[in-house]
This record gives structure tokens, C-alpha cells and sequence, in this order.
């Protein structure tokens, strides 16, 4: 447990690709720890890099997990549901990044600045959210607190890490394939044929696929259920109102959404950038006006923060009073005379 004034900490996970980023970031935060506890599936000898220092991530073993204070499980559902709840019985901490408990009434899901309101001791397990939703959590919650939202369409624009490493290595061969491609001898943009895919639905270099998740039978995706239920749960928002459409894109890293936003009440552009800029863990983009500085992955990747462009008022379709429309995570026009505020932003971790 706690040693001097840090903490004891484990990484179940720890050699994947959100798991070496996780501990980068416990690295780059200073976040306080005495001790880091990494594993790995155990399969292969593996390590990895904290601080300087080699530390080898072998196997789990639940007896070195049930000894820290705080356990971070960047997993499968299937593990989380096998070492979570013992975890956190036992009194550590025990943050799980899988979808496995999000949607359980019991466990908190939390994004610190939206709901840090739902900790506590006496639950020691805690959900982490969807990537695609957490950039829309952070960027409308004030929105939300403030003013009101009733209704959110979403478009999202996803990045391949969001599918893992497969997915990644998949895009990175996909092109290496296509490296000699070029215009046709008349001057026209060549068409390429559907290529080769193990890992995502369909050949992604060069590519878009409107399809994050199995299709249910209302059509809509995996990736759409879990950000209209997971928004509604962190927001306790139960009659929220929610429609997304989410996209994969051939980009390495950051979400990115476009969202409009229907607001309980007419409010200035002005008003809202202006909430936008006291929103917690939100960048707002210099207004978002330009192509130099509208938000983009390659601008995002460097800071923690969500990074929002709030860009423009629109009429709703009744022709009533006006909404007011900025670019954020996640949404779509509104058909209602209610005004509307949307953001764009990107989230630049996989969840």
C-alpha cells in the first residue's frame, strides 16, 4: 500500500497501446507515484518505461493488485469483470477503462470534470467513459448546467487507435500497399479496388467507414448506443435526447465531432463561447473562425483538454427564434424552434 508520500500503483494492461500511453501520462502529470505494479498478458517478457527506469510488466497477479492503492484496468471486459469487483472489495481503487461496468447502476461512471461529484469511498470501483462521448461530456457540460440541453445530434470522425493496435498496424499496411498509387495517364483520380481488412469492417487507407460497431436492429452501432447511454448516465440526463452517426477515419490519433446542440432557451454565439471558455478541462480554439486555427488532431495532440471551436448561430427549420450553432464533440441540426449550440473538438486518448 501507500509508501512515504506516494502511492502504490498498478497497470493491469500496462504494455498495450493504452496502457503505455497511460503511463507516459503518469509520468508527464507527476502524478504521485512511489511505486508503479505493470503487467502484461504474461505471454511474451515485457516491460516498460517510467520515469527512466526498465521496469519488467510481468503476468497479473491479483495478490500484487489486492497490495495497491490504486489499480488502473486498461483491458478486455472479460478481465475487468474477473478482477474489478474483488479489487475494489479489497479497498484499492480500481479505475476500469472497459465498457464492462459504464451502463451499472451501481458504479459511478466518471469524467472528473463533469461528475467528480460521484466519488466516493464507499465505491471503489469506477467506470471510465467511451472516447467518443467524453469529448462532447466535457465541452457541453457547463453548456448543460447553465442553460439547458435538450437534444444533441452528433457526427464523429474517428481515429483508427480508437480500434486498437491491429487496427493501426492494418491502416499502416494498407498504405504501404498503396504507395505507388497515383492519378491515371488521362489526368483523372484513380479508383481502388476494396482491399484487404482482419481487423475493421472495411480497407481504411484512403477510406471512410460509417460503421463503429456492430449494427443492431434499429440501425444504429455499438459506438452510437454507448454514447447516447453513457452521455445521459455521466450528464443525469435520462430523457436527453441524443442522435449520433459515428465515422472512422484514416487518421493515427483524436477523435473529432461535430455536434449541434439544442438549448432549453435562446442564447447569444457570444454567450456561449463565453461558457465554453470557463468550461472545465476545455480548450476553446481562437474562435475557431479560421483553417489556422480551427481545431484539428495535429493542433490537439499536445494538450490534455479537449479542444472546442464554437462557429456559428443558425435558424432552426420552423423558422422561430434562432440557434445558436458552435462546433464541438458530437451532434446534429435541430428540427425543433428550440435554440441550438454545438461544438467541435477532439479528444486525443482512446477510451
Amino acid at each position: 500500500m501507500r509508501r512515504g508520500k506516494g502511492l502504490v500503483v498498478g497497470v493491469v494492461g500496462a504494455t498495450g497501446m493504452v496502457g503505455r500511453e497511460l503511463v507516459s501520462l503518469l509520468d508527464k502529470r507527476g502524478f504521485p507515484v512511489a511505486e508503479l505494479r505493470p503487467f502484461s498478458s504474461g505471454r511474451a517478457k515485457s516491460h516498460v518505461i517510467f520515469r527512466g527506469r526498465r521496469i519488467p510488466a510481468p503476468g497479473v497477479s491479483k495478490e500484487s493488485l489486492e497490495a495497491c492503492d490504486i489499480a488502473f484496468l486498461v483491458s478486455s471486459d472479460e478481465v475487468a469483470l474477473e478482477l474489478a469487483p474483488a479489487l475494489a472489495k479489497k479497498g484499492v481503487w480500481t479505475i476500469d477503462d472497459s465498457a464492462a461496468f459504464r451502463m451499472d447502476k451501481s458504479v459511478p461512471l466518471v469524467i472528473p470534470e463533469v461528475n467528480s461529484h460521484e466519488l466516493s469511498p464507499k465505491r471503489r470501483l469506477i467506470a471510465g467513459p467511451n472516447c467518443t462521448m467524453t469529448g462532447l461530456a466535457v465541452a457541453g457540460s457547463l453548456l448543460h448546467s447553465k442553460i439547458g440541453i435538450r437534444e444533441i445530434r452528433l457526427a464523429s470522425y474517428q481515429a483508427v487507435s480508437g480500434a486498437g493496435k491491429a487496427a493501426l498496424g492494418e491502416l499502416f499496411g494498407q498504405y504501404d500497399e498503396l504507395k505507388g498509387t497515383k492519378t491515371l495517364a488521362d489526368g483523372r483520380a484513380p479508383v481502388l479496388g476494396a482491399g484487404k481488412s482482419a481487423v475493421l469492417p472495411k480497407s481504411i487507407a484512403y477510406n471512410v467507414i460509417p460503421q463503429v460497431g456492430r449494427f443492431g436492429d434499429d440501425g444504429y452501432s455499438g459506438e452510437e448506443r454507448k454514447v447516447a447511454a453513457e452521455l445521459r448516465k455521466v450528464w443525469g440526463a435520462p430523457n436527453l435526447k441524443i442522435s449520433a452517426t459515428t465515422v472512422r477515419v484514416p487518421s493515427i490519433r483524436g477523435h473529432a465531432l461535430a455536434a449541434w446542440i439544442t438549448l432549453a432557451r435562446s442564447v447569444s454565439l457570444e454567450k456561449v463561447r463565453a461558457i465554453l471558455k470557463k468550461t472545465p478541462g476545455l480548450v476553446l480554439s481562437a474562435e475557431g473562425t479560421t483553417r489556422r486555427r480551427a481545431p484539428r488532431p495535429d493542433r490537439a495532440r499536445s494538450t490534455p483538454a479537449g479542444c472546442a471551436a464554437a462557429r456559428r448561430r443558425t435558424s432552426s427549420r420552423s423558422g422561430s427564434s434562432p440557434t445558436t450553432c458552435s462546433r464541438a464533440p458530437r451532434s446534429t441540426p435541430s428540427r425543433s424552434p428550440s435554440p441550438c449550440a454545438a461544438a467541435a473538438g477532439f479528444n486525443t486518448l482512446k477510451s
